[in-house]
């Protein structure tokens, strides 16, 4: 089940990463979009390469993309393919490598294959429902890949360009769990938790939208981890209202939701 999917959502990104480094690794204009946040060239590049692969394998299936209209007609398809070209457009600008290209596939409002890959090492993690997360490293083997079980001396992630107070009071409220606190762009956080390197991360603002989370949370909760709004509500997608406006607690197990 959704073998397919997965084979082209994974060609598609492989493709889209050749796109992005070729910019990465040049001079590049940065816009700015209505919303405030940059766009470059790599974004349209790589969505362009994205939608035209999963479109030609699935021409029924809709499309829901960052930097592509939203067509409301998927609101009535069952099957939307959920994109974020770039997610982490800062951390490329900035040229630190914390960058991903997130491709989802949403079946009837839940993900049921995720794809996340790292372009500048070219490490890619993905998932399907019911089989597990793996990471998929340049000329190797995919690795299954699971959560720790943890529940002191956790390790926080935070994001390296939209860290909040929110998100920092609480982890000094739970300073008697949380020992260690690291930064890591865009999906990587998730792929971190996911692989069992770090047990816990805030997004405690409504910046976020279905493209940011959708691969994350079935890559995570594939590997045995939590995705949910802070009411312990997981999300849903192909939502009209894109926006992830209660924010989110990824962590390894239930225990750490430390609000």
């Amino acid at each position: 089940m959704w073998e397919k999917e997965l084979n082209k959502a994974l060609e598609a990104a492989k493709v889209a990463r050749e796109a992005i480094l070729e910019v990465y690794h040049r001079h590049f204009e940065v816009e700015i979009k209505e919303d405030a946040s940059p766009v470059t060239e790599a974004d349209k590049k790589a969505d362009e390469i994205i939608r035209h692969i999963l479109g030609k394998a699935f021409p029924t299936y809709a499309f829901l993309t960052e930097e592509s209209e939203d067509n409301k007609d998927r609101l009535s398809n069952d099957y939307v393919w959920i994109v974020d070209p770039v997610d982490g457009t800062k951390d490329f600008v900035a040229r630190d490598g914390g960058f991903t290209t997130n491709i989802a596939l949403a079946y009837k409002h839940e993900v049921v294959v995720g794809v996340i890959c790292i372009p500048v090492s070219g490490t890619i993690y993905y998932a399907v429902k019911g089989q597990g997360s793996f990471r998929l490293d340049p000329d190797k083997e995919p690795l299954k890949i699971h959560v720790n079980d943890k529940v002191e001396d956790l390790t926080v992630l935070t994001s390296v360009f939209h860290f909040n107070e929110k998100e920092g009071d609480l982890i000094k409220k739970h300073s008697d769990k949380i020992k260690y606190v690291k930064k890591f762009g865009s999906s990587i956080k998730a792929c971190q938790i996911a692989e069992g390197n770090a047990e816990i991360s805030y997004r405690m603002s409504a910046g976020t939208k279905e493209w940011d989370t959708a691969a994350c949370q079935i890559v995570l909760t594939e590997a045995g981890g939590v995705f949910v709004e802070p009411n312990g509500t997981p999300l849903t997608y192909n939502r009209e209202d894109v926006y992830n406006r209660n924010g989110y607690v990824m962590c390894n197990r239930k225990e750490n939701i430390l609000l």
